[in-house]
């Protein structure tokens, strides 16, 4: 009887054991598997980001465009040591604003391991753009 009880005990640390390992294996597979959801749930959401962003800054880029435009037709009417003056810096910003327009098509939405140092860069740039239009001066 006592064989049968140390066998039986025997039996049931082994299987507790062996079910503990399994289950410890089976609980490292799903946060295996959490941690590559959670990872893509994060890069799609990035990716959302990355295009709201592009939407507003091409809307930002287009109001731009629009300010030099308005700012081409009062400098046609300078005299010409102004209006040359002018013209060139008008052309810098409208380069500038040009420069933009390319960096923001070229980023590519997949590259979310870039998209911080970008959109921080981006922004700085496009705000700088944006207080030089906005400080821009005709003189009449």
């Amino acid at each position: 009887m006592k064989k049968i009880i140390l066998v039986f005990v025997t039996v049931f640390i082994s299987g507790t054991v062996f079910m503990n390992c399994q289950s410890s294996s089976e609980k490292v597979d799903q946060a295996k598997e959490n941690v590559v959801e959670a990872t893509n749930e994060l890069n799609h959401a990035i990716r959302d980001s990355i295009v709201q962003f592009k939407k507003v800054s091409e809307q930002k880029i287009n109001d731009n465009e629009q300010k030099i435009a308005e700012l081409k037709a009062k400098i046609a009417t300078e005299k010409n040591e102004i209006k040359v003056i002018s013209e060139k810096r008008l052309a810098e910003l409208e380069q500038k604003n040009t420069d933009l327009q390319k960096k923001l098509s070229d980023f590519n939405e997949e590259q979310v391991e870039n998209w911080d140092s970008f959109k921080e860069e981006f922004s700085g740039d496009m705000n700088d753009l944006g207080t030089a239009l906005k400080n821009f001066v005709v003189k009449d």
